[in-house]
Parts: C-alpha cells; sequence; structure tokens
C-alpha cells in the first residue's frame, strides 16, 4: 500500500511539474539558458500577469508569452516575488532585475538563467 501511494504521489509531482507552459512548451523544457519575466500589475488587484520571453517566436493576436497552466488556463502571480519563486520551482535562477515606469504602472523585467543543477 506504502508503494503504491509513493507512485501516486511521484506521478502526480511529475504531471504538475511538467504542466505549466509558455507557447505550449513545458517551462522545465524550454531550452534555453536565459529567460526574461516581464510583470505587470493587473489593475484594482494585488496580482501581476507575467510574460517570458525566451527568443521564441511572437505572432500577433496571441498571448503565446504568457504562463497557462495544465487546462490552459493563464495563471497569474500575488507578486514578482511569487513569480520568481514560481520560476525557481521550475529550474530557474535570478540574475538581474530592474523596473521601467510606463504612464502610472511599474513594469517589471527579472533576467533569468536555468539551474546547473
Amino acid at each position: 500500500m506504502k508503494k503504491l501511494i509513493t507512485i501516486c504521489i511521484l506521478a502526480f509531482a511529475i504531471t504538475t511539474a511538467q504542466s505549466q507552459t509558455v507557447n505550449d512548451v513545458p517551462l522545465n523544457e524550454i531550452d534555453v539558458e536565459y529567460i526574461q519575466i516581464v510583470g505587470t500589475s493587473k489593475l484594482f488587484k494585488n496580482e501581476v500577469t507575467i510574460q517570458i520571453d525566451f527568443g521564441q517566436e511572437n505572432k500577433f493576436f496571441r498571448d503565446n508569452t504568457r504562463v497557462k497552466d495544465e487546462n490552459g488556463k493563464l495563471l497569474s502571480f500575488n507578486s514578482m516575488i511569487d513569480a520568481l519563486n514560481f520560476m525557481s520551482h521550475n529550474g530557474y535562477e535570478f540574475v538581474q532585475a530592474y523596473a521601467l515606469t510606463i504612464g502610472n504602472q511599474n513594469v517589471y523585467h527579472y533576467l533569468m538563467r536555468k539551474s546547473e543543477d
């Protein structure tokens, strides 16, 4: 019985780890050394949306830079630190950050590197 529970937990962990995608590519399978996270605050909410740039081709009228869950739903984060922790769990480490103010809104840029672990 313990073996069955262990196998179920491992199967769930593997499925969950590969469920988040950008441009239909699982985060842990993006084959680049560096990525950039661009975070924008949502109006009237304490959440941020992030876009991930790993050099992929961007198509007009397609939201292919946002992170999606296993059901294709766009993910939001509580803060940029929440997004940073999320990316750390998906095999990336922080390199550098800067913010730009556009209008009255801050846009956060985080450069991350694929961990060598």
